[in-house]
């Protein structure tokens, strides 16, 4: 037997309190070392029936060989005569199985070398499990990092135990990453590699918008309220449906909270980040109305509302067509992105010259919406967004002026 000592058994404890592995995984790496180191000495291969044994009340590690309790020995390697087992255990019978202890002379430098390559090589596995295994629970969730440096674009961000990778494509446009700044990210992926699993985060990602608004609105949390699709530029604008599952609970109200403190404390987080609360509804026309918001709409036809396609006709009057549109075609993009429809933007000039005019060729399959129930929409939607519409914001959309050339149809 090896004396180790109790110097290995305080090390175990100081790698459980740092990195989370277990006394037990680096005492059977400590084992199976051993064992390997053996087969090395005695230049065998294969040994199926050798182990490694550490005793932790004596602090002693040897290699034991188990063998068959046989009358007559054919194979040393494996069988003892019965004679020789008593010697090691007086009550051992026939066909029962005993451990010698074959541990070389001058073993312990030896063993050392093996230990120290293969106990490094299991703290490492072992590392990436625990790591693998707890980001793996975190996919698809937010959660808060310190930025640590910035490489080839790439954000890197300390998340625990381990440094995860922010993409360029997952960054805000325009935000600046300061080191050492704390940061709420969105878990993407997790890729297994060869070393430490690669982390994948995003600070652009929609589902952060809905896991703040989740944790700012109770009715979120209870279920009361339900979000129902979210679209997001990120750091310009976002979009979200929501409905209340309780007629008592009004939906756009509770998320912008009293005197507008939780969308404001969301539109913190976010940097600023315009955030439209939109009402869902089952009517097509209704929630395509209110997703165009703050734009007013004089008329809304469903021109294709099948499993293939689905294709509205919205007109506007002719000094809400840039809003309605948004700039670069921001507004109309994020609601057709939150409702699923493809919308195809008129004014009302626009709209009389076109050789099809929806008004006058109505079937089974189109809507209209009227302008007084237009107006009524708009009136609410405008007396509830208050503080998730930028009113300059909207003036500045308004004073835009849009070519009739230009293209206006989202896909």
């Amino acid at each position: 037997m090896i004396k180790i000592g109790t110097a290995l058994f305080e090390a175990c404890e100081e790698l459980e309190r740092e990195k989370g592995i277990t006394k037990e995984v680096i005492i059977a790496s400590l084992c199976d070392a051993m064992v390997t180191a053996y087969k090395k000495h005695v230049k065998q291969k294969d040994a199926p029936n050798v182990e490694a044994i550490l005793d932790e009340q004596s602090g002693e590690i040897g290699v034991f060989r188990t063998k068959l309790v046989v009358n007559d020995v054919q194979d040393p390697d494996l069988e003892i005569s019965l004679k020789d087992a008593k010697e090691i255990d007086d009550e051992v019978e026939l066909e029962d199985e005993v451990k010698i202890e074959v541990t070389p002379e001058n073993f312990g430098r030896i063993a050392a070398q093996s230990a120290k390559q293969v106990i490094t090589q299991r703290i490492r596995e072992a590392e990436r499990k625990l790591v693998l295994d707890e980001f793996m629970e975190k996919k698809g969730t937010l959660t808060t990092g310190i930025i640590q440096r910035v490489e080839n674009r790439n954000v890197i961000v300390n998340i625990g135990k381990t440094d995860a990778i922010m993409p360029q494509k997952e960054q805000i446009p325009g935000e600046y990453y300061k080191p050492g700044n704390r940061i709420r990210v969105f878990v993407l992926n997790v890729k297994e590699t060869s070393r430490l699993p690669q982390v994948i985060v995003s600070h652009a990602h929609a589902e952060i918008v809905r896991e703040l608004f989740e944790l700012e609105v109770p009715e979120i949390e209870d279920g009361i309220v339900e979000i129902k699709s979210i679209s997001r530029e990120a750091g310009y604008r976002t979009k979200i449906a929501v409905t209340s599952n309780d007629p008592e609970v009004d939906s756009v109200g509770a998320c912008i909270g009293p005197r507008g403190s939780r969308i404001q404390t969301i539109i913190g987080e976010l940097k600023n980040e315009k955030i439209d609360i939109v009402r869902y509804s089952d009517n097509p026309v209704e929630y395509i109305v209110n997703a165009l918001s703050p734009a007013r709409i004089v008329s809304v036809d469903i021109l294709a509302d099948d499993e293939y396609s689905k294709e509205a006709f919205v007109v506007v009057p002719d000094d809400q067509l840039s809003l309605a549109i948004g700039r670069d075609g921001q507004n109309v993009r994020l609601a057709h992105k939150l409702t699923g429809w493809k919308i195809d933007i008129k004014s009302q000039s626009q709209a009389a010259k076109m050789e099809y005019a929806p008004q006058a060729q109505h079937n089974d399959e189109t809507e209209e919406i009227q302008d007084d129930e237009v107006d009524e929409i708009a009136e609410e939607i405008r007396e509830q967004e208050e503080y998730a519409v930028d009113e300059e914001d909207v003036a500045a959309f308004e004073g835009d002026e849009t070519s009739s050339e230009e293209q206006e149809t989202v896909e």
